[in-house]
């Protein structure tokens, strides 16, 4: 019950971020988007070093 209000409230508050700051919002999409990209790359990067 208690994870259930929490995660309600969690997604009105990313709701309510959302509306009120568009391009804040925005640039921490980008921002968490551009670190997923450059983690995979570091695993790429990890294998490719264990290759050679």
């Amino acid at each position: 019950m208690l994870k259930k209000v929490i995660a309600i409230l969690v997604v009105g508050f990313i709701i309510y971020y959302l509306l009120n700051t568009p391009a804040s919002a925005a640039d921490a999409v980008s921002d968490a988007c551009a670190a997923i990209v450059d983690a995979f790359g570091q695993v790429g990067v990890f294998f490719d070093e264990l290759t050679q």
